[in-house]
């Protein structure tokens, strides 16, 4: 299995300015895990969560690779060819 494009284009790490899903606080929902766009560093949580906020600005917006925001966490997801990577 080669690594996407998207992936290996990755050269640094949007971090997290934050670490709540703003979508979910405005709708009083709570999430699972939360997610970071490498392209805008919007913040969303996870597909494990109700509202799957990162999923949902990946469709908006076609940003395609997303890293984990979780503690000890440090891989990223590119959502166009469905493709996972540790860094």
């Amino acid at each position: 299995m080669s690594l996407c494009t998207h992936l290996s284009a990755l050269e640094t790490i949007v971090p997290a300015s934050h670490h709540t899903c703003p979508e979910c606080v405005a709708l009083g929902d709570k999430w699972v895990h939360l997610r970071v766009c490498q392209t805008c560093g919007h913040i969303g949580c996870c597909d494990s969560s109700k509202n799957k906020h990162a999923t949902q600005h990946f469709r908006a917006t076609q940003h395609p690779v997303v890293v984990s925001a979780e503690p000890g966490e440090q891989w990223a997801w590119c959502y166009v060819d469905e493709e996972m990577a540790e860094y």
